[in-house]
């Protein structure tokens, strides 16, 4: 193993171990090649989906596409964690982020988390900024009888930008500073990460990627299901019916393949959701590996209501 693994490993143990302090129930290090995260975490409403980087600057669009599409299916919040970049390491208190995606340091989680200190700073092109509460800006600057010129004169910037952050677009650091001070308010806000850029993602176009034509997956639609598929993941789709949500799997009942039935047995305990692998054919008397249900071709064939699949995949999922 070499020292940038090592490293690597102690990153994605401190991460896991500052949500766990936190009250978040947490998988384990998902170490298989090839998918796009490294640990999937949830406390009751809030599932985070994070990858966890020493050197930032290796987060590839690519990754970031597959993420996003994996977290949009899931309900959950796409994160990474990192430790540096090109720049030198990442400072804690700042939010950083990388198509779309809010980036952030171990410390900087720890204190969001732990000791229930935000970040107030985020960085973006051009330096440092703050988010500031554009309506109190200006009703105070108003009630104050002060004109958009007089507060871009105090602020050192023009009229133009002072009308700009009264519309929500975040300030430079000195600058809030300033017409914080004149006002004698906190108009400086503090950042949440999980939410941080949402509506930045929001307006990206959604993939339209169709499910692979398959009987399993013809059939599952056939169910009712709605079959979305996901990219470098332990699964090919998240499969939505009207009483569960499953991860499922397709192929041969093969070792590659338990190996990724056991990560998403995990990924469903953290989300109290169902896992499924559809196999062409199964080995004998092998109905579930870990609390992941092996259901054949030949079984989904003769289903024909969705309870009966979701049923089926509940008691099988539950034996161990």
């Amino acid at each position: 193993m070499t020292s940038e693994t090592m490293g690597r490993t102690e990153l994605i143990n401190t991460t896991r171990a500052i949500l766990a302090k936190a009250g978040f129930d947490v998988s384990s290090a998902l170490s298989m090649r090839g998918i796009c995260f490294d640990v999937v975490a949830r406390l009751d409403d809030r599932v985070l989906i994070i990858k966890v980087l020493s050197n930032v600057d290796a987060f590839s669009k690519e990754n970031a596409a597959e993420i996003k599409t994996l977290s949009e299916a899931l309900g959950a919040t796409p994160l990474v964690v990192g430790e540096r970049s090109s720049s030198g390491d990442l400072e804690p208190g700042i939010v950083y982020s990388r198509f779309n995606i809010s980036i952030v340091s171990n410390e900087t989680l720890a204190d969001l988390l732990l000791e229930d200190s935000p970040p107030f700073i985020f960085a973006a092109p051009g330096g440092l900024y703050v988010k500031l509460d554009g309506a109190l800006l200006k009703q105070a600057r108003e009630s104050m009888g002060m004109s958009l010129g007089a507060m871009a004169e105090i602020a050192g910037v023009s009229r133009r930008t002072i009308q700009m952050y009264e519309s929500g677009m975040g300030a430079m650091i000195d600058a809030a500073l300033r017409i914080e001070e004149k006002l004698g308010l906190p108009i400086i806000e503090p950042i949440d990460p999980f939410e941080f850029k949402n509506e930045e993602r929001e307006k990206e176009e959604k993939s339209e990627n169709a499910p692979v034509d398959t009987f399993a997956v013809n059939q599952l639609c056939n169910l009712g299901f709605s079959v979305r598929p996901v990219v470098r993941s332990p699964f090919e789709a998240v499969s939505t019916g009207n009483r569960s949500l499953m991860l499922t799997a397709y192929g041969s009942d093969d070792d590659r393949l338990a190996q990724r039935a056991l990560v998403a047995s995990d990924i469903a305990r953290i989300m109290d959701r169902f896992s499924i692998l559809i196999v062409e054919r199964k080995h004998v008397d092998r109905d579930n590996i870990d609390s992941t249900a092996v259901v054949s071709n030949e079984e989904l064939k003769k289903i024909d209501a969705p309870e009966e699949l979701t049923d089926l995949v509940a008691s099988r999922g539950s034996r161990r």
